[in-house]
């Protein structure tokens, strides 16, 4: 479980050091930086995919993503006393995103490249990359070290091997090193955030995937567009929490049955409802029914990930389903970690009720992103490696 996220520079997170657990719920009003912690938990993510520079780049690039605000504020300014001024940059321009956990915490730092004549000039460069033991960095814990084109690792006490010399700017350790024997760290952080999994807003409209017949075969992971959902619930019904899955259904939409139909292999979505003649299929569902089991067969995966993301729930679905699926989310837990991003005040409300929640409310001071109601001795110990 990852104990810790920190951010450095990253549009409105200046430095930000979130505390994680089980259950994490992110809420605020619009323009408090949500959405921003929310990309930069996926740019996190394409590191281990090789695709973090790329990622920057459909963002505009690293001088459009990185923190628009001075280096730091002084108390005067805070008080209102005087306007924010531009000041003069002490620090290498850098963005930094990191994560702790109890076996192994890592982080990576992007910078701007030096003068050029590529094409190329303007991608930002992986600086340093470093894995640690245990959530707090310092040099006796460190594991793994990239710094610029060199990637070490520790062998014992003052002693490092050598694993290249010559790693691209634009290219991760995680994804350019396997090395099981000299590196096992590099292969286990890999594969921890490889797992983590995403969901953004199910499309429920006419043409969209859930609602079309599809090829069905066992699937113990929903695609991120709903594509195989009814797959995904019956995979859950033969080896996954069927009961689970009946609950949320009974609870949702009490006297109603789920049904998974095959023709020739192509797996159609039934709901057979209270009052009703015939079952309804995914296509004749409604937004919100279809999408509460696309939530149920995301949450109910027999395959649980170290992190799952899901960002605003709460769409499209009637408040009387918040309760609902505020319990759908909370047996999850039991299994896996999340990270809720809400609006709903209702479903909100519902979470916070579980004792495993930690709420994270978001507030927006001088344009910059802080934890609502964070002090200093409240945030979690974290250090940024130098480059």
């Amino acid at each position: 479980m990852i104990t810790t996220l920190a951010v450095a520079n990253y549009r409105s997170l200046r430095q930000l050091v979130v505390p994680l657990g089980e259950l994490n719920v992110v809420s605020g009003e619009n323009g408090s930086g949500k959405s921003n912690l929310h990309r930069a938990l996926r740019l996190l993510a394409e590191t281990s995919q090789g695709d973090v520079v790329a990622s920057l780049a459909r963002e505009g690039g690293l001088a459009s993503t990185l923190w628009a605000g001075p280096e730091t504020f002084g108390r005067a300014v805070r008080s209102g006393e005087f306007d924010v001024q531009p000041t003069v940059r002490r620090e290498r321009v850098n963005l930094r995103l990191g994560f702790a956990s109890q076996p192994l915490s890592y982080c990576i730092d992007l910078g701007l490249p030096a003068p050029s004549k590529s094409a190329f000039a303007h991608d930002p460069e992986i600086k340093r990359e470093c894995i640690w033991a245990g959530p707090h960095w310092r040099p006796a814990s460190l594991l793994v070290d990239r710094n610029g084109p060199l990637v070490r690792a520790r062998k014992s006490q003052g002693d490092w091997s050598i694993l290249t010399s010559s790693l691209a700017s634009f290219d991760s350790m995680l994804t350019q090193i396997a090395d099981p024997e000299r590196a096992p760290e590099i292969l286990a952080v890999r594969e921890q955030i490889r797992s983590w999994r995403f969901y953004d807003h199910f499309r429920s409209d006419a043409d969209a995937p859930a609602r079309q017949h599809q090829l069905g075969t066992r699937t113990v992971t929903l695609s991120n567009d709903g594509r195989d959902v009814a797959a995904a619930l019956q995979t859950i019904r033969e080896i996954g929490d069927a009961d689970g899955l009946d609950q949320a259904i009974d609870s949702a939409f009490p006297g109603s049955t789920l049904k998974i139909t095959s023709d020739d292999g192509r797996f159609t979505l039934e709901l057979a409802q209270h009052g009703l003649l015939r079952p309804l299929t995914s296509a004749e569902l409604s937004d919100g029914t279809l999408r509460y089991l696309l939530w149920i067969a995301a949450l109910l995966t027999p395959r649980p990930p170290a992190l799952m993301v899901l960002n605003e729930p709460e769409t499209s679905l009637h408040p009387d389903l918040l309760p609902a699926l505020a319990d759908l989310i909370s047996r999850a837990a039991e299994h896996t970690q999340l990270w809720i991003v809400s609006h709903s005040t209702r479903l909100i409300e519902s979470l916070e009720a579980d004792p495993k929640c930690r709420a994270i409310v978001l507030a927006k001071e001088l344009g910059e992103t802080r934890v609502l109601g964070q002090a200093l001795l409240d945030k979690p110990v974290w250090h940024w490696p130098d480059r």
